[in-house]
């Protein structure tokens, strides 16, 4: 258990380290706020079918709000650092592991937002100005896993509806993680649980945003001139 949150904190202290960046320099903190509404503009235009679908829409939302987008995760990550520890003694050895996955991918991210938004200091975010800082921004291998992290967050979510002891057990939790003050993770989690769980069977849905999303990525970093920027799978980009 320590070892689990070790690991969680570590991807935890990348985040703050990212935030701080930010606060000392006021431009890339609007860049980054700029291309995290763009991208959350992105999947909306990508995943269009999905959000207008009965079964899906609440999936697609899910992903939309909770893990694209400009929403301010602070909060939630705060609880994070301050009761760790706690953390992995109250919550089930498999939301915990669901848990380590979200901070690996909010770290990657804020990461990788970081570096994008450095080229992108001083200019509106449009289709061109993304591709262009995209580009330079590089790490195919880091894109790769971001889609994994992605796609593991799903996955894990759609087993633990398999198991209703799980769902049981986070009820039972909502007065100790308030107590505890894991409000916002504890939101989170019976969100996507609900979500998930309403769904019927996630394979389906998971296998689309991995196929979309690879094929994005592919296309953003393939893209050599304007006819290609407006054309394929760049066309997804608002």
């Amino acid at each position: 258990m320590f070892e689990d949150a070790q690991r969680i904190l570590v991807e935890l202290e990348v985040v703050n380290r990212e935030r701080a960046q930010r606060v000392a320099d006021p431009s890339l903190a609007a860049s980054v706020v700029a291309l995290k509404a763009y991208q959350q503009q992105r999947f909306a235009r990508s995943y269009a079918d999905l959000l207008a679908s009965p079964r899906y829409a609440a999936a697609a939302r899910f992903f939309l709000d909770e893990l694209y987008g400009p929403k301010d995760f602070s909060q939630r990550d705060e609880q994070f650092a301050r009761v760790v520890p706690g953390l992995v003694r109250l919550f089930p050895r498999e939301i915990v592991e669901t848990v380590e996955v979200l901070a690996k991918l909010h770290a990657l991210s804020e990461t990788l937002d970081t570096v994008m938004a450095r080229h992108l200091v001083g200019s509106a975010v449009d289709r061109h100005s993304y591709l262009r800082a995209w580009q330079a921004t590089g790490q195919p291998q880091a894109r790769e896993q971001q889609i994994d992290f992605t796609l593991a967050v799903g996955r894990d979510l759609d087993r633990l509806t398999r198991k209703p002891l799980i769902r049981a057990s986070l009820h039972l939790m909502r007065g100790p993680a308030r107590a505890a003050g894991l409000p916002a993770l504890q939101q989170f989690l019976e969100t996507g649980f609900d979500t998930f769980k309403a769904m019927g069977g996630a394979a389906e849905f998971l296998a689309t945003v991995g196929a979309r999303e690879r094929q994005l990525v592919r296309a953003l970093f393939d893209a050599r001139d304007a006819a290609d920027e407006d054309s394929g799978a760049l066309g997804q980009l608002p």
